[in-house]
């Protein structure tokens, strides 16, 4: 089963904690034998979904949306992200340069192309900015892939 992550990033902590806790709950409902997970590895729930992942035992596929991406990330984060991006058995690129929405979106199509359902941490709002989590959650919708929201109830951003 290939499984792609779309989520909000800069949650408060107390909604990250469920956040992290309901992802490590998700994978457990997979075969860690036969798991894909596939993240774009943003800080937030693209990383703590390839963590779980790969913690399980399954493999992690990375999608890239921009050359400029990493340095697009908190510095915080670059650790984080040097590190999953060593583990990850594929990455695909978008063979974009720049760092932009449009880039996000472009990696996050690819991500939905890979996936055979999609896991959205998301709070059921349109998204802040083109290329956000409500944008990928319609894209998947539309091209068919399965979409499981994940979101803490009375939670808020």
């Amino acid at each position: 089963m290939r499984v792609g992550i779309t989520g909000h990033r800069g949650l408060p902590e107390s909604v990250e904690t469920q956040v992290r806790d309901m992802l490590l709950d998700h994978v457990a409902e997979y075969d860690a034998r036969d798991l894909v997970g596939i993240s774009c590895i943003a800080d937030g729930p693209d990383t703590w979904w390839a963590q779980a992942v790969l913690a399980a035992g399954g493999r992690l596929e990375v999608v890239v949306p921009a050359v400029e991406y990493r340095a697009s990330l908190p510095d915080w984060h670059h650790s984080d992200y040097d590190d999953l991006m060593r583990r990850a058995a594929d990455v695909h690129g978008t063979g974009l340069r720049e760092s932009t929405s449009e880039a996000h979106q472009a990696g996050s199509e690819i991500l939905v192309g890979l996936s055979d359902r999609v896991v959205a941490v998301w709070d059921g709002k349109p998204a802040r900015g083109f290329g956000g989590t409500a944008d990928v959650v319609a894209y998947a919708e539309r091209v068919g892939v399965p979409v499981t929201v994940l979101w803490p109830e009375g939670a808020s951003r």
